[in-house]
């Protein structure tokens, strides 16, 4: 891949990471639940499920996804089903301090954040199909695929963890204005609620063609 086009695939991956997705919200939540240090973790989960989703576009998988029907709708209803459930759960989270976040009287893990945050991001066929439609106008077929796939992989990554650490860290910044339970039933329900729309959003989104 030479430079201008590493460039300008370089500037297409800042608007994908910024633009609001679930993503952003699941990285806004983390950090409000958990403060950044600890709630940085769900962007790594976010990143292996951007990279898992790079891998199954490069294997071919993601074509199949891409024109038939039915793995495309088996693939968008897990999605749809997962981030409801999570919209639900923060919903129904105690109002309890955030930084301590329990479930079920047990710290919630760093591993279960980046489990959760990657399954956001891996069960999302918006994001394979996006891939598909936007990576092979920067890649050179002429070319080794593999390290042009894996320098994809490496600026959507980097562009990820820049983006999502800045929405973490907005996030952390509210957590000492959430002290009263009120405060945080209410910010509970905004991030379950924002949850079950990202959930609905992809319950709308169609195969193009």
């Amino acid at each position: 891949m030479v430079l201008s086009t590493w460039l300008a695939f370089f500037a297409a991956s800042w608007a994908i990471s910024i633009s609001p997705g679930a993503g952003a919200v699941a990285a806004m939540s983390a950090g409000l639940n958990h403060g950044f240090r600890r709630g940085y973790f769900t962007t790594f989960g976010l990143v292996l499920g951007i990279w898992l989703q790079v891998v199954v576009v490069s294997l071919g998988l993601g074509a199949l996804v891409a024109t038939s029907s039915t793995a495309f709708l088996v693939v968008k209803w897990l999605g749809v089903a997962y981030l409801v459930w999570l919209g639900i759960a923060q919903w129904r989270a105690p109002a309890t301090p955030m930084v301590t976040q329990v479930e079920e009287g047990v710290l919630v893990s760093r591993r279960s954040m980046v489990l959760r945050a990657l399954m956001i991001n891996a069960v999302n066929p918006k994001g394979t199909v996006f891939l598909l439609a936007v990576v092979p106008q920067f890649m050179n077929l002429a070319q080794p695929l593999l390290p042009q796939y894996l320098i994809i992989a490496g600026t959507l990554g980097f562009t990820d963890l820049v983006v999502m650490a800045g929405y973490t860290a907005l996030a952390a910044r509210v957590l000492g204005a959430l002290k009263s339970p009120a405060h945080i039933r209410a910010m509970n329900r905004t991030f379950g609620s924002l949850f079950v729309l990202a959930g609905s959003l992809l319950a709308l989104f169609k195969r193009a063609g």
